[in-house]
């Protein structure tokens, strides 16, 4: 009698868990794409001479219907354009929205949007415009809009990747002072990182604060980004150093482990030159973290164009420098200094197991 009645309690139990269940997955937003966004700015042969004297003025104001993938849910957008006639094969991202449905495009954002796409500064050319909306791997296009647009000669600036996901400090923070990969002195596509990272998931992110472009892996093998969606994230197995090495150009990656027991501590590290705000006689302090000790920052520093370097424990016993402006390795106890090429506020990191160092003006 009592296995009959312990058997039934089971049934019941498993009934009740199933129902739940179903309850569960029915009470879940379904996201299918149901009505395409429309794009109502500009119109269709609007001329523009991009001006590099006003960059910070309006160019186009785009604005679009709200796309629809079911009650409740909210897309993000982007803005592409392309060449016309590409079909969009290759696009440029002027911008993007988390919900919003318009973008305020000035002459310079919009101006380097055109020459990421190698259109020729002075010479006017006719370009498409259309508005993608998506949730996930849900996908819908706005129709395309001509544009013809005289873009001017300008500076592009160099691509930024940062570190986030459950594998990094961070989480799935995308605005938290995220650690940026080092860009390599000799290749503006190729980027390292050497760090600790938390057994999880991996993401990297073109700029702070934006899911937009984002980079991770599909097969675990070749670098995929979030053009047709957000891509899957690279697994780190372990918790441990890592050697993360990412090439935009060939869209591959490799995540290989590093031994760093030998690696020396250091309990400080300063930025210290004539380009710093304590000249060559005091230290600007930088900070690390408890996950990566060896990874040291520091934010909001304005620098002059001069020099700089780093060392340890306000002492020159130790000191770093001897590398180019921007991006590279330094070198150890170098008589040389890195040159700040430009005055301006920045976040400078530097990497005390590789001397990797990186200047982010912001």
């Amino acid at each position: 009698m009592k296995k009959i009645l312990k058997n039934s309690m089971i049934a019941m139990l498993a009934v009740f868990a199933v129902s739940c269940n179903v309850d569960d997955v029915e009470d879940r937003p379904v996201v299918v794409g149901i009505d395409a966004p429309i794009l109502t700015a500009p119109e269709e042969g609007n001329a523009y001479v991009l001006n590099s004297d006003t960059p910070d003025v309006l160019a186009e104001r785009f604005m679009w219907s709200a796309a629809n993938f079911g009650t409740g849910i909210v897309p993000q957008y982007d803005i592409e354009i392309d060449n016309a006639g590409e079909n969009f094969d290759t696009p440029s991202v002027i911008g993007a929205t988390a919900g919003a449905t318009q973008f305020a495009a000035s002459h310079n954002v919009l101006n380097a949007a055109l020459l990421a796409l190698g259109a020729t500064p002075e010479v006017s050319a006719n370009f498409e415009v259309r508005v993608k909306a998506y949730v996930g791997s849900q996908v819908l296009y706005s129709d395309a809009v001509e544009m013809i647009i005289t873009p001017y000669e300008g500076f592009v600036p160099l691509q930024h990747l940062y570190v986030v996901g459950t594998a990094t400090e961070f989480g799935y923070n995308n605005n938290a002072g995220n650690t940026p990969m080092f860009r390599d002195a000799s290749n503006e596509s190729l980027f390292h990182l050497r760090a600790y990272f938390n057994e999880g998931e991996l993401k990297l992110l073109g700029s702070i604060g934006a899911w937009e472009p984002q980079y991770g892996t599909n097969d675990g093998t070749t670098l995929a980004d979030s053009s047709n969606g957000d891509p899957g994230a690279i697994t780190v197995a372990t918790a441990g150093y890592y050697d993360l090495t990412v090439n935009l150009e060939e869209m591959t990656f490799s995540l290989v482990a590093f031994d760093a027991t030998a690696a020396p501590s250091y309990t400080t590290m300063g930025i210290i030159g004539n380009s710093t705000p304590g000249s060559w006689d005091t230290d600007t302090d930088m900070t690390n973290s408890t996950l990566n000790p060896h990874i040291w920052k520091v934010t909001q520093i304005v620098l002059t164009p001069e020099e700089a370097k780093f060392r340890t424990n306000d002492d020159w016993a130790e000191n770093w420098g001897g590398g180019p402006a921007t991006q590279g390795v330094a070198q150890f106890n170098s008589s040389g200094n890195i040159p700040v090429a430009e005055a301006g506020s920045y976040n400078v990191w530097f990497n005390d197991l590789d001397q990797r160092y990186i200047f982010i003006k912001q």
